[in-house]
């Protein structure tokens, strides 16, 4: 399994076209701005504040990038259908997101983050659908679990798994608490089994491939640490 606990932060971007080069795996997480991805990122690579959690929902207005190992990422990409911000800035959000989604050939697989109590909004499950039309592999994780008795959890978890049937795709659903870290360790192995399999992909597929030298795509080497989109990552939240 992976060492999350070395998880380091590269970049932030407002589009694609600031990305680092198109190669490697990245494991995106996604999901409405209140249903705490970023304590989940947190939670997951036993780092506290590498994703900024803020008291004000939909503060993620960039693509973030952080590197598990080296060919291997996980992107925070901006939460969607809470944020109180004008409109203008909704739609710059919602272009910045669907470009990545459509466009990085390195996305394969998604995060879908679900406040347990709150699960299957119209917007989980469009981005569920997109998914399963993209064949990507997904994990839905139901945040907030320790909100939840027992028996609600399991009802919860029940029925969530039962309206996966609409989408036609077998995805895994985690119950999920950053506060008393249910379900991390089921995650960092799902995670790891999703780098390991597509890591192995993707080297073979390279292989076949005679590539030009220019090309950056196969042969750039990972970004320098950028320090200027560290700090605007770090006062994202300075002026709630």
């Amino acid at each position: 399994m992976l060492n999350f606990n070395n998880t380091r932060f590269i970049t932030s971007a407002p589009h694609i076209g600031k990305l680092p080069p198109d190669s490697g795996i990245e494991v995106a997480f996604i999901g409405r701005s209140n249903a705490g991805k970023s304590s989940a990122l947190n939670a997951i690579t036993n780092i506290k504040n590498l994703a900024k959690t803020s008291k004000t929902p939909g503060r993620t207005q960039l693509i973030n990038l952080f590197e598990v190992q080296e060919g291997c990422r996980i992107v925070d990409l901006p939460g969607y259908g809470f944020a109180q911000v004008p409109l203008e800035v909704k739609n710059k959000w919602q272009k910045s997101l669907t470009e990545y989604l459509q466009k990085r050939k390195s996305l394969r697989a998604l995060v879908l983050i679900m406040d347990i109590r709150h699960p299957l909004k119209d917007l989980d499950r469009q981005i569920m659908t997109w998914a399963s039309l993209s064949n990507l592999e997904v994990l839905i994780l139901l945040t907030k679990a320790d909100k939840l008795k027992l028996n609600e959890l399991k009802s919860a978890l029940l029925n969530v798994k039962k309206s996966m049937i609409e989408f036609g795709s077998s995805y895994r659903v985690v119950p999920f608490s950053s506060l008393n870290r249910t379900g991390v360790d089921e995650v960092r192995q799902i995670l790891s089994d999703f780098y390991e399999t597509f890591h192995g992909y993707v080297q073979n597929k390279q292989e076949d491939i005679v590539s030009d030298p220019e090309d950056s795509a196969l042969n750039g080497t990972d970004p320098d640490f950028d320090d200027d989109a560290w700090n605007r990552y770090k006062q994202m939240n300075d002026n709630e």
